[in-house]
This record gives structure tokens, C-alpha cells and sequence, in this order.
């Protein structure tokens, strides 16, 4: 135990024994807990907050639609006939560079790793999107969860209050290639999907109900279920009733998406734009126990004018993404979140007539920052134009592989559709060790 733990408790059986079993309770509980954001503030106490961040793993997934140009974020080739117009800069990390465009993330490298070897073969938007979003083509006979159901499944506690899977797509443009989907895990995992407000539809108690009626209205319905399920025996019930619960408990979340809830210097560090606001929400919604939250930020399908597109779009995502980072540290989280951005395919080195870069599945970048990963380093190399991988290759199917096991989960573990196994990752698939911590 550590100095300043030893500092906090007497040391006494009976003492570990109530703390160990309080802090069971509240990590099992940590997101119904949270989702009354009155009682936040308990999370402020440093043992239980450092407890409850500790054992929570989360995932944030900054979605890049369209498809970002690699050679204008994290894969410059500065010079070559295909660089564009853009320097590469030294990064914190002795020997990285990145693109000009992102000079925040480049003085915070040493949280990040770069893989620049995607080789994903898929540079349809929506062939590519539900691959990127699944790790694998659906078969025939079988329709695969996306990553955000996964880790529902995987990460999620059994009677947690808020949502366990949120996406937010507010832009028209692509919202159809990456359907967020459970797929064979069924609606229980399913997202809920923020289109047009920052705010759940239709979660808020009718103007005209009181508080102590919801409740009691509440209290009567258990009652009747209860007698109603004596010397029944149905899985329906229970669904039933955890439905009920989880509406309940969706409800009681609604503060987690209110921005005024967050101080002023806060919101004012991620931005106006609603990609911030829409990544500070994910970051409260994280914090309060939601495993995973997608937030799309659309459209970088940049056919003509790629670079006036990323002049504009590049920097945004270099202010949030390294806000975001910076805010996880400070709170204690980094360590247990980890942050991906990633699109369903990357942009063409050779620039069209249009002054533009096309689809491009066959060398290009993701990146993955924070829980279970080794920041500062780079994995895989494409050649000195950008045009194919030379070193490192890897598919979707790896970079799944890779996520699943940062977050201590088996990629390999097998779920079953009737009598069939299915894996989480296509069998043989190995993860990137070297990029893991």
C-alpha cells in the first residue's frame, strides 16, 4: 500500500474489511451511483474517487466520418510530390513528428501512440464504416455488434443506471454508413443515439408530475410486478422490469448532459463548437461510468479542397482531442480511458485534378491514447509517398484485437448464438503487443 493510502486508513482488519466492501459496492454500483449528479461530489473524496476511476475502464471514440487525411494529422510526408502543403513538427517525443496542423497534440505525444500501417481494404464509406466500427464484415447468416456493444457487454455493470453505450452523429452527412448496431448481442446493449440535441429525447418527468407522484407511481408498479410475477417463471419479466429500471435510471442521468452543470472555465478550455461541447459531455458521461461514447465529428470526405478542409478540421480536433486528454489526466482518469480516433478508411497521397485526396483504405492511421497503451511511440511505416505499408501491416481485425486487450479484455473470448461460437476477433488474430503497456 502506498504512503499516502497508509496515510488515509488505521490499518485495522475490521477498517479494510468495511472499506474493501464499500468500495466493492460502489465500483459494482459506480454508474447508478453517479447518475444523480447531486452526489457527485462524493466522487470529489480522493480515496473513493481514486478507487472508483481505478476499476472503471471506459472507452471515448473520436469518429472521424468521412475519412481524415493521414498525410495531413499523423502521417506527414512533407516534400514528397504527395505531402501537400504542410511541414511536419517535432513532437514531445524525440523522433515523432505529426503535421503542423495539430501543434497542441504534438507537445502531448507521450500519451498517444500513432499506428500508421492500416491496411484495411475497404474504401467503400459504408463497407469501410461498419468494418472500422466492428472489426469485421458481417457473414451471411450472422449480423456482428460494434465496438461500442462489445464493450457495453464487456464493461458494463449488470444494474447500472445510465446508458451503457452513447453515440453522438449530429451531422446529416454519412450518419447512414456507420449505423451503430448490438447486432447478435441484442437491444440490451444497444446505443442511445444523440442526432439532433446534446440532450436524450423524451427522458425528462412530465412538467405536470411531481417528483414524489413519479416515485409513488414508481413504488406501485414494483408492487404490482412483484405479486404479479409470484409462481411465474420468465426471463420476459425480469427484462421487463430491468427495462423499468434502467428508464428510471436514464432519467436520473439526465444532468450528465447538461453543460451548465460544468463550470464555466471548463467549457470554456473545450470550446464552443459542438465537437467540444459533444467531448466534454462524453467526458462526464465517462466519468459517471458509461463505458463507451462515440462521438462523430463529420465531414472529411475531402474529394476537392482536402487541404482547406483539414486547414479548418485539423485544428479542431488537435484543440478537443488534447483538451480531452489534458482533462482525463487532471482528473485521474487517463489511465483508465482510452481515447481512439478513427475513421472507415484514410485519404489517397496522389491529389486529384479537384485539388482533393480520395478514398484510401490501404496505408493509413489510427491512434490510441491513454488506458493500457504505451504513449510516445509510432507503429508501422508506410513508404516515403504514403502510398503502401512497408513495415507493421495490420487490419481492422489486429487494431480490435489490440483495443480489447488494452481494456483487459480476451480477444479471443467466445460468445455463443445458439450452439455456435462466435469470437470477439476472427480466430488467429493477434493484438500489437508492442504498442500495449
Amino acid at each position: 500500500m502506498s504512503e499516502t493510502r497508509r496515510e488515509r486508513f488505521c490499518g485495522s482488519p475490521e477498517h479494510a474489511l468495511d472499506r474493501r466492501r464499500f468500495l466493492g459496492t460502489l465500483a459494482a454500483g459506480a454508474a447508478a451511483f453517479a447518475a444523480d449528479m447531486t452526489v457527485l461530489e462524493v466522487l470529489k473524496q480522493p480515496v473513493i474517487a481514486q478507487e472508483l476511476k481505478s476499476q472503471q475502464k471506459r472507452v471515448i471514440l473520436l469518429w472521424l466520418a468521412g475519412g481524415s487525411s493521414q498525410l495531413e494529422t499523423w502521417d506527414p510526408k512533407p516534400g514528397a510530390s504527395t505531402g501537400g502543403p504542410f511541414r511536419a513538427i517535432p513532437t514531445s517525443v524525440p523522433g515523432i513528428h505529426i503535421s503542423e496542423l495539430m501543434p497542441k497534440m504534438a507537445q502531448r505525444m507521450e500519451h498517444t501512440t500513432i499506428i500508421r500501417s492500416l491496411n484495411t481494404k475497404n474504401g467503400d464509406h459504408g463497407g469501410g464504416a461498419r468494418l472500422m466500427m466492428r472489426g469485421r464484415m458481417d457473414d451471411p447468416s450472422l449480423r456482428y455488434p460494434d465496438l461500442g456493444a462489445v464493450l457495453a457487454r464487456e464493461l458494463g455493470q449488470a444494474h447500472s443506471a445510465v446508458p451503457d453505450y452513447v453515440s453522438f452523429y449530429s451531422a446529416t452527412e454519412g450518419r447512414d454508413f456507420a449505423p451503430d448496431t448490438a447486432g447478435f448481442l441484442g437491444s440490451r446493449y444497444a446505443p442511445m443515439e444523440l442526432t439532433k440535441t446534446l440532450m436524450p429525447e423524451n427522458i425528462r418527468r412530465p412538467e405536470g408530475l411531481s417528483e414524489l407522484d413519479h416515485a409513488q407511481r414508481a413504488e406501485l408498479r414494483e408492487l404490482m410486478s412483484k405479486r404479479f410475477a409470484r409462481g411465474r417463471v420468465s426471463t420476459d419479466l425480469g427484462a421487463h422490469n430491468e427495462a423499468y429500471q434502467r428508464v428510471r435510471g436514464l432519467m436520473a442521468s439526465e444532468k450528465l448532459f447538461d453543460l451548465a452543470q460544468e463550470p464555466q472555465k471548463i467549457r470554456d478550455e473545450y470550446g464552443p463548437t459542438q465537437f467540444g461541447e459533444q467531448a466534454l459531455i462524453a467526458r462526464r458521461l465517462a466519468e459517471a461510468g458509461v463505458p463507451f461514447v462515440r462521438v462523430g465529428r463529420a465531414w472529411w470526405d475531402s474529394h476537392g479542397q482536402n487541404f482547406e478542409t483539414h486547414q479548418e478540421m485539423v485544428p479542431e480536433l488537435d484543440h478537443v482531442m488534447a483538451t480531452l486528454l489534458d482533462d482525463l489526466k487532471r482528473r485521474g482518469m487517463l489511465d483508465s480511458t482510452l481515447v481512439i480516433t478513427l475513421a472507415e478508411f484514410g485519404r489517397t497521397p496522389s491529389i486529384n485534378p479537384s485539388l482533393g485526396r480520395d478514398h484510401f483504405a490501404s496505408a493509413w492511421s489510427a491512434t490510441l491514447s491513454g488506458c493500457g497503451i504505451k504513449g510516445g511511440s509510432v507503429y508501422g511505416k508506410t513508404d516515403a509517398l504514403g502510398q503502401s505499408v512497408v513495415d507493421g501491416e495490420v487490419g481492422a481485425a489486429e487494431l480490435f484485437a489490440t483495443i480489447y486487450k488494452a481494456l483487459g479484455i480476451n480477444p479471443q473470448k467466445n460468445y455463443r448464438v445458439g450452439s455456435r461460437p462466435v469470437p470477439l476477433t476472427e480466430p488467429g488474430t493477434e493484438p500489437i503487443e508492442t504498442v500495449l503497456a
